[in-house]
């Protein structure tokens, strides 16, 4: 499915098109090369819309975290939490993406304002349990992604499902004993 030829391409149809490539191919299969071969322009081109592979990647992640509905003072961690995993899991590889940005380009994202929202602000060191809470989320979400590819691949026991079973069960448990952790009362689905 290789887009019209429309001339200059700008950062956004850039990153839209990146974001259909990790979807198809996944994150491994993300490349420089392939995402120009995808847009009809020399791998050079691309440098001219971003500084490195990791800037774009940067601009992926920020792209996926978009999704989270705007961060609500005083709503519920949990459904923050759930916003969160949710926009992960709506690409092949979000969590990944999003880990590998979060790990080399320091400040707050989207993801931990949504869950930074979520604890009262009275709370001592809403950053830090904010912090906590998510990459909590981003570990959890890149092991069920992960072993939703292994199964893709025939290589997991059982069906990987993120929103029941066991891994519902784990992401639920985890998110309230963070909340205990932190002094609040959990709430569980």
């Amino acid at each position: 499915m290789t887009p019209a030829r429309t001339g200059r391409h700008d950062r956004e149809h850039i990153v839209g098109i990146a974001l259909d490539l990790l979807d198809r191919y996944g994150l491994p299969d993300l490349t420089m090369r392939r995402l120009a071969t995808e847009l009809e322009v020399q791998p050079s081109a691309l440098y001219w819309h971003f500084d490195s592979k990791q800037d774009l990647l940067a601009a992926v992640s920020d792209r996926i975290l978009a999704r989270i509905p705007a961060a609500e003072p005083g709503a519920d961690l949990l459904v923050a939490a759930h916003a969160v995993r949710d926009a992960l899991l709506s690409y092949r590889d979000g969590a990944e993406v999003v880990l590998s940005s979060a790990a080399l380009r320091p400040g707050r994202s989207r993801a931990e304002d949504a869950l930074r929202a979520a604890l009262p602000t009275a709370l001592p060191d809403a950053g830090l349990a904010a912090t906590a809470v998510l990459q909590f989320i981003l570990g959890h979400t890149t092991l069920v992604q992960q072993r939703m590819h292994g199964e893709s691949h025939g290589a997991a026991n059982s069906a990987v499902d993120p929103a029941g079973g066991e891994d519902a069960a784990v992401f639920e448990a985890g998110i309230a004993l963070l909340s205990r952790g932190a002094g609040l009362t959990p709430t569980l689905r």
